[in-house]
């Protein structure tokens, strides 16, 4: 079984919604072969809870504008460190940096196919870790 039609263009619509809002390393799971809950992960992350809730914001109105869907079930936003979307076709994970790199949910699902994703979204990949190296390049010229 593979993700159905719908699930992949609402996971290519949040995903582009994610990029415009400046996620970090979004990247999608066809997870319909695993799950009988869902058919795609859609997985994105921030450097701070403020852009998190923003990206997270941004794909709620984006799916529910262009398509129409509206999530069954929102997730953690009291926190802003880690926000879940369930549209039941799909599962979108908005995830702080650090929670991201902690629970690593690319390692549980590297062995499922990836959705394509749209460019905006491809080039985010990377973008947490050039962050962080800004920031440690920062963070050591305060310390000089």
């Amino acid at each position: 079984m593979t993700a159905t039609d719908r699930s992949i263009e609402l996971t290519r619509a949040a995903a582009q919604a994610a990029a415009d809002k400046l996620a970090h390393d979004i990247i999608a799971y066809d997870v319909s072969d695993v799950l009988s809950i869902t058919d795609a992960f859609l997985v994105a992350s921030a450097p701070n809870d403020r852009q998190v809730r923003a990206i997270v914001d941004a794909i709620e109105d984006y799916l529910l504008k262009e398509l129409g869907a509206k999530p069954v079930r929102r997730e953690g936003e009291r926190d802003g460190r880690w926000v879940l979307l369930d549209y039941v076709d799909i599962v979108v994970h908005v995830q702080h940096s650090e929670e991201r790199v902690f629970y690593a949910l690319e390692r549980l699902w590297k062995d499922c196919p990836e959705i394509e994703l749209p460019p905006d979204a491809v080039a985010t990949r990377g973008k947490a870790a050039e962050h962080a190296q800004a920031m440690a390049a920062d963070a050591e010229g305060d310390l000089r």
